[in-house]
């Protein structure tokens, strides 16, 4: 047996728009995903969140089918235009009520919520009278918004996450335009990122001085990162190796950890890179009380000469290419996902030892890992096993992280159920449990017995 510390946190997690649906009902505003998604050309497959997997009226069901796996946290994330539907103003009796139903399911089966605040649906509202996270007045609102979750579900939520992955928002949503609000630029990332650094430092600071005391929770921000191997031993592919990484993971992690940007992205961006006022490295530094970390893959990094950056999908990019010169590039060999992303579990470790390194040993949370399969059902079931492969692998890994040192305190499969996802539509199953999107009945995948399993011995 690979057992896992007896406080191991284990769970799975999703986010609102992806699993909602009723993007109309109980007096929500619209989010800039509503509108992504209804634009034609958006979405792979023409679909939209507005159903979804209906969570919003199965929620009682889904929290019922968690508990039967065993499971002991979930992740959830809280739609903002819910709780406000113009980002602004008065709460929202029926989302605070929806969300405070949601929760309450969740603790009468023993399940844990760790809630997300942002997970990329900002009220549209706030994009088109503010410019949304490329105006700095939007660090007030979501400290406001922040508050009034703080307020209605603190005294039972004792884990929160303020942003998810901001690193999509900024490069996806601002820079490369394939993800809401579609723009395209090589200086508002940088201008969007710094926001909602700043933001996560407001809500974050709100929290310690008026609810932390009394409500006795945890608050820390998630930030996504995929190892980078230097693909040579040269020093020049060493250096790009550790590049990408700041250029990725440190550009968020870096003002939290060591109260500013990394020196190589300050060089590099210049000018586009924004400055912190003194009270903003006073909130954002020591903002962490956990590391949050979505990770999935890995790619080789090489020094890239000007002139010679290969082409590659924003996915995979690690941010603004021609910013870093760094190519990244897989090896043939390694088993790729149906997102394309290759399957390199010894790279999750490196990945650890690298953040405990750099950020002095933090708490560390995995709250997202998993893959995308072209999952059938079957006779009635979903055999994946390669998805059972994957897991095994990474987590694994984690297990050899811990026994090296690294303070891993929890993972979070991502996801509990096929959902939205995002540019990608339907087309994608992350889920270890198949979605039946025309009926909305939910099938466990054989994964969905494996984790349940893993839950329950704490380990492999």
């Amino acid at each position: 047996m690979k057992r896992f510390p007896d406080d191991f946190t284990w769970g799975t997690a999703t986010a609102s728009y992806q699993i909602e649906g009723a993007w109309q009902e109980g007096g929500k505003g619209l989010s800039i995903w509503d509108a992504f998604a209804h634009t034609p050309g958006k979405i792979a497959d023409g679909s939209t969140g507005d159903v979804a997997c209906d969570h919003y009226h199965r929620y009682r069901e889904d929290a019922a089918l968690m508990s039967r796996m065993g499971l002991k946290a979930y992740r959830m994330s809280i739609a903002w235009a819910r709780i406000q539907p113009t980002g602004r103003g008065k709460p929202n009796p029926e989302g605070i009520k929806f969300y405070s139903n949601l929760i309450d399911s969740l603790l009468e089966h023993d399940i844990v919520p760790w809630v997300t605040l942002y997970h990329w649906d900002l009220p549209l509202a706030l994009q088109l009278e503010l410019d949304g996270w490329l105006n700095p007045e939007m660090a007030e609102h979501f400290r406001a918004y922040a508050e009034i979750c703080f307020e209605q579900f603190g005294d039972r939520v004792k884990n929160w996450i303020t942003f998810n992955e901001a690193w999509v928002v900024s490069i996806l949503g601002y820079g490369q335009g394939i993800f809401a609000p579609g723009r395209t630029s090589n200086a508002e990332p940088y201008m969007a990122a710094h926001n909602l650094l700043r933001a996560h430092g407001m809500a974050v600071e709100s929290y310690r001085q008026k609810f932390q005391a009394e409500q006795q929770g945890i608050i820390g921000m998630t930030s996504n990162c995929d190892w980078r191997e230097p693909l040579t031993d040269s020093e020049k592919d060493k250096e790009a190796a550790q590049r990408a990484l700041e250029f990725y993971l440190g550009w968020f992690a870096d003002p939290i950890y060591r109260g500013d940007y990394p020196e190589v992205m300050r060089e590099r961006v210049a000018g586009r890179l924004p400055r912190f006022a003194p009270e903003d490295v006073a909130r954002i530094e020591g903002s962490n009380d956990f590391f949050g970390l979505n990770t999935y893959t890995t790619m080789y990094a090489s020094h890239a000469e000007p002139g010679t950056l290969l082409k590659i999908t924003p996915y995979g990019n690690g941010g603004i290419s021609e910013d870093q010169d760094v190519n990244l590039t897989t090896d043939e060999s390694w088993e790729k996902t149906e997102m394309g992303w290759a399957i390199v579990p010894w790279g999750t470790r490196k990945l650890l030892h690298w953040i405990d390194k750099r950020y002095g040993g933090p708490d560390i949370v995995i709250t997202e890992n998993g893959c995308a399969l072209d999952d059938r059902v079957v006779d009635g079931k979903v055999h994946d096993q390669k998805r059972i492969d994957f897991l095994e692998g990474y987590i694994t890994e984690c297990h050899t992280a811990i026994q090296e040192g690294v303070k891993l305190k929890g993972y979070f499969l991502w996801s509990f159920l096929d959902n939205f996802e995002w540019a990608s539509g339907f087309t994608r199953r992350f889920g270890i449990h198949f979605t039946d999107f025309a009926t909305g009945e939910r099938i466990p995948k054989a994964s969905a017995l494996w984790y349940s399993n893993v839950v329950r011995k704490n380990g492999l």
